[in-house]
């Protein structure tokens, strides 16, 4: 991966066929994701695979990239919706370990997004799309700005995560989630739980 994941969301087709070739685009570029490493997808096996034409796939992306980078604004999408909500809950160590879970669940796209040559980009969208959230969650904490803490706390979690996928993969999520939570979580959010130390020390 080059880095060049331009374009996150590009505007969505409203022709039939064309919303038929995107979505078979993104799937099959999650299905592949699923078989090899993403410097190994070509474009011709992208359009192949979604059934399109190869002249067919540059109509709507101009490089693999731009799709894994459509692909990524999705799944940042999902992970962030999936979790946002249970740090309403008083107890956020279950919103972090279903996080940690729902990435493992897609490793290799994740190992994609979060450990390849376009990371920080990735990084950046993350906290862009985090930040469009700071009004769903109330946190007691008030002596830190709410932006600023979704800036650090998104981004220190993508950082755990990318630390996780790249060096040390055979950790379990249940065993990450204790440390994202007590590294990151519970400060920004003033979740003093038993639940953090009874998970660390088992």
């Amino acid at each position: 991966m080059d880095g060049k994941l331009t374009g996150f969301r590009k505007d969505a087709p409203t022709d039939a066929r064309q919303v038929r070739s995107r979505k078979a685009l993104n799937a099959t570029m999650l299905a592949l994701l699923e078989q090899r490493p993403f410097d190994q997808i070509t474009i011709r096996a992208i359009a192949g695979h979604a059934g399109i034409g190869y002249a067919t796939f540059f109509r709507h992306y101009p490089t693999k990239e731009a799709l894994l980078g459509d692909v990524a604004s999705d799944e940042i999408a999902n992970l962030l919706a999936m979790t946002i909500p249970v740090l309403r809950d008083a107890d956020s160590f279950e919103s972090t370990l279903a996080l940690c879970r729902y990435v493992e669940q897609h490793r290799a796209l994740w190992s994609a997004l979060l450990a390849g040559g376009a990371a920080a980009i990735v990084r950046n969208e993350f906290i862009r799309q985090a930040r469009g959230l700071v009004g769903q969650v109330e946190t007691p904490v008030t002596w830190l700005p709410a932006d600023l803490g979704v800036v650090h706390g998104t981004g220190a979690t993508f950082d755990l995560l990318a630390w996780w996928l790249g060096h040390a993969p055979e950790m379990a999520p249940d065993a990450v989630a204790p440390l994202l939570h007590r590294l990151i979580i519970a400060p920004l959010i003033g979740d003093r739980s038993a639940v953090t130390a009874s998970a660390l020390a088992g």
